[in-house]
């Protein structure tokens, strides 16, 4: 059988592991052994799975990630996203959609601070959501505005 047959054989069943509510990490590594597995052999598939989650979370740039998640952590439990976007607030609060402005600014500066955008969107989403909404947002206006913020964690080096 071919490399492609085989190919589109493991996406299908991938979709169909996903499809059967499995966890999309877990379908995607079962798929991706079993299709090395079957085109290569099973053997160096099984060296790979030995070896390869060691060398990866033991390379050097991968080690500051949960640093930084754990900062974040600690940023939101003090508050410091409240206090972020109270402050925004008071500086753009009084323009024509200054509230959004607001919030994108707040998730910036977190987003500098824990360097996750995963912590950036779920402490922003919990501090500006309610407060957007009670001044008259629309639920998906406020929910946009906050997940593109959410995403300047990227961009933005802590």
């Amino acid at each position: 059988m071919s490399g492609s047959i085989i190919g589109l054989i493991c996406i299908f069943s991938m979709l169909g592991m996903i499809a059967l509510r499995m966890p999309i990490a877990l379908a995607m590594a079962v798929t991706g052994f079993v299709g090395f597995g079957w085109i290569v052999a099973f053997e160096p598939a099984l060296s790979i799975l030995d070896s390869g989650p060691f060398e990866t979370l033991s390379n050097y740039s991968f080690s500051p990630i949960p640093m930084f998640i754990l900062m974040g952590v600690f940023a939101s439990k003090a508050r410091m996203s409240q206090e972020l976007f109270e402050g925004a607030r008071t500086l753009f609060g009084s323009w024509r959609g200054g509230m959004a402005l607001a919030a994108v600014t707040s998730c910036g500066i977190f987003s500098a601070i824990s360097g996750s955008s995963m912590a950036t969107a779920a402490s922003m989403s919990r501090v500006a959501l309610p407060e957007m909404e009670k001044n008259g947002y629309a639920k998906s206006l406020a929910s946009g505005t906050l997940a593109a913020g959410g995403t300047l964690g990227i961009m933005i080096p802590p």
